[in-house]
């Protein structure tokens, strides 16, 4: 485990290309569980993961509404977001088939749904308007090495 402090949304943004760029290099599929609560910096770390599989960022947002978003970079992208989902609604919306697919999966709201297995959980806790502490799990001592870095 790992604790990273982000002090901007750039910085969040930063840290999201730094983990996009180990996820290119994982064996697919590859599921990334995401927690915070509203506000925390979710989809901004999405947006960086987004960056570095080569998607533009800002084509890149909430998917609360959509519930799944999917883009095509370098590897394919999964964007979904559980937050109005709940256990029984998982298996109406696909959930596992997804889960399945040879892509990168991101998964926000993971706590919404039971039994999400993950290759990497990652918790973001908002201190102030600006300042996030994220802890990612799932990762080994190179893995650490490179994030710390960045």
């Amino acid at each position: 485990m790992i604790e990273l402090i982000s002090h901007s949304a750039e910085h969040t943004e930063a840290i999201g290309r730094c983990i996009g760029n180990l996820l290119k290099h994982k064996v697919l599929p590859c599921i990334v569980l995401l927690y915070g609560d509203l506000g925390a910096g979710k989809t901004t770390l999405i947006k960086g993961i987004a960056s570095a599989l080569g998607l533009d960022s800002r084509e890149v947002g909430s998917a609360s509404f959509v519930i799944v978003a999917e883009y095509e970079g370098k590897l394919p992208l999964i964007h979904i977001d559980l937050y109005r989902i709940d256990s029984a609604d998982a298996d109406e919306i696909g959930l596992w088939d997804y889960l399945s697919r040879e892509a990168i999966t991101v998964i926000e709201w993971a706590d919404r749904v039971t039994g999400l297995e993950g290759t990497m959980k990652i918790k973001i806790v908002e201190l102030d308007d600006s300042k996030r502490i994220i802890t990612i799990e799932g990762t080994d001592e190179e893995d650490r090495g490179y994030l710390q870095a960045c």
